[in-house]
């Protein structure tokens, strides 16, 4: 649950991601998704309940919890006087990832930002900082990972290449938590799917439940028209 005043922009919320899931989390503007991340990954106090990150409680034990956690937001935030590769070792610094130039440079070639590696912030585009952002959150081989709108600014090869990258952190065991207003592609990666409205859960369960429930006896319903059923809402 979540409170600002009297206002309760989250409520009796309510789920888990095992190992291997990738869960789409979606919802009208306003439902609480970036909220529901946030308060998830411990950037903003939860109001009440209990959060456990790879069986550590987040409010108990939130470094251990945190070492285990990779939160990608949907806006990239980076130092504007470090350089790419600067990047990469200042955040290993802080993960304690001794050898991170034989992690880092892959994934550098994994986002193909590689020959990025000596420029600046400033001198990226929209979608080389999320590139960036995201090989930085990786470092430390995360077990659990938040994703709040990470297709954005991506060309369509560079969103192909960020769902395969999901995709195989996943099979690798990995649970994840998507959250994107691009149905049809969460409907490619996801194994699960969470509906909010207005702070509150509606609809959650695997792909082929959820698609069950709003199907009204039709086959092969699409995740977009479950969210316009569900929610009532046009999908954006």
């Amino acid at each position: 649950m979540k409170r600002y005043g009297d206002f309760t922009a989250v409520r009796d919320l309510s789920f888990a991601v095992q190992p291997g899931e990738v869960l789409g989390l979606v919802g009208p503007n306003g439902a609480g998704k970036t909220t529901t991340l946030r308060c998830l990954a411990g950037i903003i106090p939860a109001s009440g309940g209990q959060v456990s990150i790879a069986g550590h409680d987040l409010a108990i034990d939130p470094v251990a919890a945190k070492r285990e956690l990779a939160f990608f937001p949907d806006e990239p935030r980076l130092f504007d006087y470090l350089t790419v590769r600067q990047h990469l070792a200042f955040i290993a610094r802080i993960y304690g990832v001794a050898d991170h130039a034989s992690i880092g440079e892959p994934l550098l070639e994994e986002f193909e930002i590689a020959d990025k590696a000596d420029k600046l912030p400033g001198e990226l585009s929209r979608g080389m900082k999320q590139k960036l952002v995201i090989a930085c959150g990786l470092l430390h081989s995360p077990q659990v990972m938040f994703f709040d709108e990470p297709l954005t600014g991506l060309d369509p090869l560079g969103i192909r290449r960020m769902k395969d990258s999901i995709v195989r952190r996943a099979q690798a065991g990995a649970a994840i938590v998507l959250s994107s207003h691009l149905l049809h592609l969460l409907e490619e990666i996801c194994s699960h799917v969470l509906i909010l409205k207005q702070g509150a859960k509606i609809a959650d369960g695997t792909l082929a439940e959820v698609a069950l429930r709003y199907s009204r006896g039709e086959a092969g319903v699409s995740l977009e028209e479950v969210f316009i059923r569900a929610t009532g809402e046009p999908a954006t």
